[in-house]
Parts: structure tokens; sequence; C-alpha cells
């Protein structure tokens, strides 16, 4: 049983705020936990459902320079991909999302590399302003959007900053470009199941600003851990129940966490309480 790379609830309840910090540069893509789970299967991803999952528009250096930086760590791509920012992808497990600041002053989402969505399409997305991005987030427009676009202005080259976003899902899959399979899934799950059958969906995001085009890179890594195995540690069961009973009433209703109210009762309770043989 692996131990989870991340594990934000330790820190409290999911919540809004950027609450970005900075990291070193060798803690950026490397090492990728994931790749051994979701590699493969992004790859296959991107070449099956393309058009669901790559969008590009007049993005071309930009995509280039975020590509080489992405390979400049990684090594050279394997393969034949349509796009520099699709090769780089290939690479890594964390999706590519290349935002360009346009003449009138807002940055928009102008090429992606796109395979783990939580819950939302990028066809919807795409070529959207910040505040179009994180609406209907709560708080999300135009409060968050004005912190995140000072953020992307002041950010300097050579600077790497990241942050993790949490919430909890039945099953593992990583391409979720909508919650309601999952919410029927959560509906119709035995509660005896929760405590294997509900995962821990990490989004360990950064950001970076190159220096030929002033692009920034936002780079997302979606982490699947069972429940099980991220209540495991010391002082875990009660620092989780305390994040989820503590998160805000408006984010609790946006990520439709009243579905797992007995679900997650019932994992606590069978971690609390292990059945001894």
């Amino acid at each position: 049983m692996r131990r989870p790379p991340f594990l934000p609830f330790l820190d409290g309840p999911p919540g809004i705020a950027p609450g970005l910090k900075p990291i070193a540069q060798d803690d950026w893509l490397l090492p990728d936990s994931e790749a051994g789970a979701w590699l493969d299967a992004k790859r296959a991803l991107m070449t099956r459902q393309r058009k669901d999952v790559f969008a590009a528009l007049e993005a071309d250096a930009e995509m280039a320079e975020c590509a080489a930086a992405v390979l400049a760590v990684t090594g050279p791509a394997s393969g034949t991909w349509p796009t520099p920012l699709e090769a780089a992808s290939s690479m890594v497990s964390d999706d590519l999302c290349v935002m360009i600041r346009g003449e009138d002053g807002l940055w928009r989402l102008r090429a992606a590399s796109l395979c783990a969505p939580t819950y939302w399409q990028l066809a919807v997305k795409f070529n959207q302003p910040l505040g179009g991005l994180h609406n209907p987030v709560p708080g999300g427009d135009p409060g968050l959007a004005r912190r995140i676009s000072r953020i992307f202005d002041g950010l300097r080259p050579g600077m790497l900053l990241e942050r993790c976003n949490w919430s909890v899902q039945p099953g593992a899959d990583r391409f979720t470009p909508s919650s309601a399979p999952l919410k029927a899934l959560a509906a119709g799950m035995d509660a005896a199941d929760a405590l294997d059958q509900l995962h821990l969906r990490v989004e360990r995001q950064t950001i970076c600003k190159l220096p030929e085009t002033g692009t920034v890179l936002f780079t997302i890594r979606v982490v699947m851990d069972p429940l099980r195995t991220a209540l495991a540690g010391p002082g875990h069961v009660d620092a989780f129940e305390a994040a989820w009973k503590q998160v805000d009433p408006a984010m609790y209703r946006y990520k439709g966490w009243q579905l797992y109210e007995r679900l997650i009762a019932a994992a606590l309770d069978a971690a609390r309480n292990p059945v001894r043989s």
C-alpha cells in the first residue's frame, strides 16, 4: 500500500483562496508519482479522444516554449504527436494549460492538453478569461479572478508556485468532465464499501511564467488514492473529519458533498473500527 504523496486535508478544508507557495525547480514535475498508474491511459486518451482533451488557438510560439520547458525536465518525447504541447503532455501525468495575456489585459486559456478535468469540459472553458474559468466556483468571479490575475501579472520567470485542491469521489477515474456519473455511482453505493470505494482526489497545481513569450504554464496533476489509504496515518481520520465538517457551506454545496454524507460517515466509522479477524 503506497503512501499518498499529497494529503491536503491535513491542512484543513478545501477553500477558494489561491493558497500558492513557492517550490524549488527540482520539485516541479519529477518525481511523477502518478506516471505508472495513469500515463499509458492518458496517452491512449490523447489519441482516441483528441477533440475532447486538446485545444489551441493562435498559440504556436507559446506551446513550443511550454513544451521545451517540460521536455527539458523529462527528456525527449517518444512517438509522434501533432503539436509540441501534446508531445510534452505525453511525458507527464500532469495536464498542461497555456494561459496567454491578451491586449485587453485578460489572461485566457489559449491552449491545453487536459485529460483529467475535475468536472469541467475543455470545449466550454477554452479561450475563456480567468473569470469564466472559475465560474460558478463560489467566490470565483470576480473576486478569485482578480486575485489570480494579479498573481499572473506579478509572476517572474524562474519562480514556481504550487497549491493543492482536494475532493472525494467514488472510483478512481481521472477523466471526469462531468460529476453526474460519479454522483449516480455514489447514490447506489453500499455504505459498507465506502472506505475502499471512495477515493481522495487531489489536484496538485503549479504555475510558472516563461521568459520568451510571457506565457503562464498551469499544470494540473490529479492524484487518486483510496480513502482507506489516505486515512491510514496517525491522526488522519480526525483531521479528515474536521476538514470535512469545516468546509464553507457554499463550497460544500458546490462540490455536492451532501450526496456523500452517509458514505463519509460509514468510511470514518470503518476507519476507526476496523474489523478484527
